[in-house]
């Protein structure tokens, strides 16, 4: 509709070249003064990342809104947080602004922004009058067209590699964790100065090959932690991945870059690796499906190790439907590079038995916990539920301890010459845990090996007849701009959730069946799976199986 058709000919436009970031206030003859004026305010706010003003330019309570690409978020403290981290826009003119009148007190103002840098954006904003004053109570920002998320991706096409065009895998897309070699590229391994310092790969890694050849496309090569040596999913020197789920979270690593491509629907594969829970820990932050694949079952050829005793290739996708379609193709077809002799166990199904780990479940929060315990026995409830029970695994600390110093002291052997030959180039996070790798002796390191057996031989007996179930994690991904202590704190409650599966060399699934309060607003969790060597194909089935339970048992 034109300005003229209006009824009170609100088509408000600069002049040109205002001044960046404000509107020219003789376009503004059609919007309250003292309107303009807060409108004005808030702009400046943003080009200076005023934090103070941008909050007292929001209503306070509950209530107010504000969304974009990554999600909604509700309530003054979400937004509070999601100001903090993101370090204000860039620098863009405001050319337009459409006010509307709604009622007494309320208006719809609507502007268009042209950026310095190029492209322009949108923003709708509700405005209220409140105690005198004008402030936002709802707002929704469409930001500038971003051909390529750096933070999410090194390189990207459409597709970046062809797969077959027949095959059961035809139509999905795969974001390759840069840990994998593909031939012709450098592995970057989350680092720039590794990047530089690689050679193009000469061949394809299996894990990669095997995808293409079932149909899939490559979307591109994905952001990862560097040197895969954390699970918090945060990159110093690329950006931190969107957590495609909770707006302003961690999206969760060391595979975030394929996780954040998974979960904002830039691919329908994520191929990474798990550790120590690199598929698991994303997939429960963001709320996805992820197979951590039994140790040893996919060979890791053409895949940069952290610790080999640990180090597994794993998928995350969406749904279980895919999930399935991946696992069957890649675990169990005849021409597969990944996987020669299949071990046997992806036939039969698992027993319809489940076992909690109490020292696990005892690491979850306690809105986790509630959560998680409600869901247990609500499965159990059903008539066709499986049988559940819980049970003693033993200490979880000094094993977590143990599996740390034995994988320290590997990933020092793999790139402590390159760390002592490159001083700097790594952040501080991950420069800290290479450190203490390097101060494992090996007679640290064998006692550390031997303490690990009695944990793995206590998995191993629980899982013969049974598949154990627990949270994947103690709680909801935390806030980016969360206090450094307590993401420590989360990261070793998650290690000791973690650790056993790794510690065993076992098949675990993560499947987002909870929901649970964060300040960012409603956030995902997942439950894990594991279950005996080999029987990954039977562990997704189960996993399906328990989903689609789990639905049924919703109250309405």
């Amino acid at each position: 509709m034109s300005a003229p058709d209006l009824p009170k000919g609100q088509d408000t436009r600069t002049t040109p070249d205002p001044a960046p970031g404000v509107v020219d206030s003789h376009a503004g003859s059609e919007i309250p003064a003292d309107l303009l004026a807060a409108f004005e305010a808030y702009e400046r706010a943003l080009m200076s990342d005023d934090v103070e003003v941008l909050d007292a330019a929001f209503a306070s309570g509950s209530e107010v809104m504000r969304g974009d690409a990554a999600g909604l978020l509700v309530g003054d403290d979400a937004l509070l947080a999601f100001r903090k981290l993101r370090g204000g826009v860039a620098p863009r003119t405001i050319e337009r602004v459409e006010y509307r009148p709604l009622v007494e007190g309320v208006a719809l103002l609507v502007s268009v922004s042209r950026f310095g840098g190029g492209g322009t954006g949108l923003q709708t904003q509700v405005w209220q009058r409140l105690e005198g004053r004008w402030v936002i109570t709802a707002a929704h920002v469409t930001g500038r067209a971003q051909a390529l998320d750096r933070a999410v991706w090194r390189q990207v096409g459409d597709p970046f590699l062809q797969g077959a065009w027949e095959g059961p895998l035809a139509g999905l897309t795969v974001a390759v964790k840069d840990l994998f070699a593909i031939k012709g590229f450098r592995i970057g391994a989350g680092n720039p100065a590794y990047l530089e310092s690689a050679r193009a790969e000469a061949t394809t890694a299996a894990a990669v090959s095997d995808l293409l050849r079932g149909g899939a496309s490559l979307r591109g090569i994905a952001r990862t932690d560097e040197f895969a040596y954390s699970i918090a999913g945060d990159n110093p020197h690329y950006g931190t991945p969107p957590n495609g789920a909770v707006p302003g979270a961690l999206p969760g690593g060391s595979s975030n870059g394929p996780a954040s491509a998974v979960a904002t629907g830039q691919a329908e594969i994520g191929l990474a690796t798990d550790t120590a829970g690199s598929v698991r820990v994303p997939a429960s932050y963001q709320g996805l499906w992820g197979l951590r694949t039994t140790h040893g079952l996919v060979p890791r050829q053409g895949l940069l190790p952290l610790a080999q005793s640990f180090d597994t290739v794993g998928w995350i996708t969406r749904d279980g439907e895919t999930l399935q379609r991946v696992a069957d193709w890649c675990l169990s077809y005849d021409g597969s590079e990944s996987t020669e002799s299949v071990w046997g166990e992806s036939g039969p199904d698992l027993p319809w038995r489940l076992r909690v780990p109490a020292e696990i479940r005892a690491d979850a929060d306690p809105a986790t916990g509630t959560a998680f315990d409600a869901l247990v026995a609500a499965l159990a409830a059903v008539p066709d539920g499986p049988i559940v029970d819980e049970v003693p695994i033993g200490d979880l600390a000094a094993p977590a301890a143990a599996f740390r110093a034995v994988q320290g002291a590997e990933a020092w052997r793999n790139n402590g010459e390159w760390l002592e030959a490159h001083p700097g180039a790594v952040g501080r996070a991950a420069a800290e845990r290479f450190r203490a790798g390097s101060a494992v002796t090996a007679e640290g390191e064998a006692s550390a090996r031997s303490s690990l057996a009695p944990l793995r031989d206590r998995l191993e007996a629980l899982v013969r007849d049974a598949v154990l179930i627990f949270p994947t994690v103690p709680g909801p991904a935390p806030a980016r701009t969360a206090d450094p202590a307590d993401i420590d704190a989360t990261r070793a409650a998650t290690l000791r959730m973690t650790v056993p599966a790794a510690v065993a060399g076992l098949p675990a699934v993560s499947v987002p069946l909870l929901t649970v309060a964060s300040p960012l607003g409603p956030a995902p969790v997942g439950v894990c799976l594991v279950s005996r060597a080999g029987t990954d194909i039977a562990l997704v089935r189960l996993a399906r199986r328990l989903a689609s339970l789990a639905r049924r048992t919703e109250t309405p």
